[in-house]
């Protein structure tokens, strides 16, 4: 089977900024399941295994989207690198909730190119990390979502903040700083991106969307999480209405991939996430939103 990769498609959002979007599927003109998936804090759509996972996917006949957040840091020119930071440091929940629903809209135009290939009544969104938190929200909002899937999701964004004097400097300065351990950068978050969270914070409590939910929910964590706790998908297990549940055991927060990635082979434990989630995508293959 041929697989068609389209890579870098410039989606306009509300926001001023291209989203960054890679596209890869079967070359059939056959109306196929849909993926969108979401990266992660610190996380852009090239990077690790991210492009073997698509491969994956499309190789089962199933239309995948990544893409990247607007305000995530790198640019059109630097794929893998935060050199954009002022763009990062000016990126908040909402507008990581509002390109996901730009994709999503994208995805339904009626002059997509790509509609021939495209079911559009059957999709399904993964996220990563904070991109499961975004996730979840949208697929609480988004009735066209008919599937959930989280990898390693944060369970709650009010404790990721600090508090006491580290918020009042942060106030004082307007601006933070967090360290890239990967590439060591110093990169900055605008005091705005707790401001923004301060005035939607109903929207933005991830337990009141995921209790919310009406569609199927796969939960997928690594028992050696050190980035996000286990405890953080018990808690969406629990909340989620129809979930399931898919331990990796021994596994890190990404599930032992690395960036960069090298390999043409997928890590045993990702290969098991990927498997995984592609039998709760068939075994949901009738799933359609059940909301009114």
């Amino acid at each position: 089977m041929e697989l068609i990769k389209k890579n870098n498609i410039q989606i306009t959002g509300k926001h001023d900024r291209p989203i960054l979007t890679d596209l890869v599927y079967s070359d059939n003109n056959k109306a196929k399941p849909i993926v969108i998936f979401c990266h992660g804090y610190k996380g852009f759509k090239d990077w690790g295994a991210w492009d073997l996972m698509a491969e994956e996917f499309a190789k089962k006949d199933i239309f995948f989207l990544k893409f990247n957040f607007s305000h995530n840091g790198t640019t059109p020119e630097n794929l893998t690198e935060f050199l954009d930071i002022e763009a990062f440091g000016d990126n908040n929940y909402t507008k990581e909730l509002d390109d996901l629903q730009s994709i999503i809209d994208w995805l339904f135009f009626a002059n997509n190119k790509y509609k021939d290939n495209l079911n559009t009544s059957d999709v399904t969104v993964i996220g990563h990390s904070r991109g499961g938190g975004i996730s979840i929200i949208k697929a609480a909002e988004e009735k066209r979502i008919t599937r959930l899937v989280t990898f390693s999701s944060v369970s709650d964004f009010a404790t990721r903040f600090p508090s006491g004097d580290t918020l009042d400097s942060w106030k004082k300065k307007g601006v933070s700083y967090i360290v890239n351990t990967r590439t060591k950068q110093q990169l900055p978050h605008h005091f705005q991106f707790y401001t923004n969270f301060k005035e939607n914070r109903e929207r933005l409590t991830i337990s009141r969307a995921t209790k919310a939910l009406k569609i199927p929910h796969l939960v997928v964590h690594g028992s050696k999480d050190t980035s996000v706790p286990l405890s953080d998908s018990g808690k969406l297990f629990d909340w989620s209405p129809d979930s399931e549940l898919l331990l990796v055991e021994g596994s890190d927060h990404v599930y032992d991939v690395s960036h960069p990635w090298n390999s043409n082979e997928l890590p045993t434990n990702f290969r098991y996430v990927i498997d995984g989630t592609l039998k709760f995508i068939n075994e949901n293959e009738q799933a359609v939103s059940k909301r009114e």
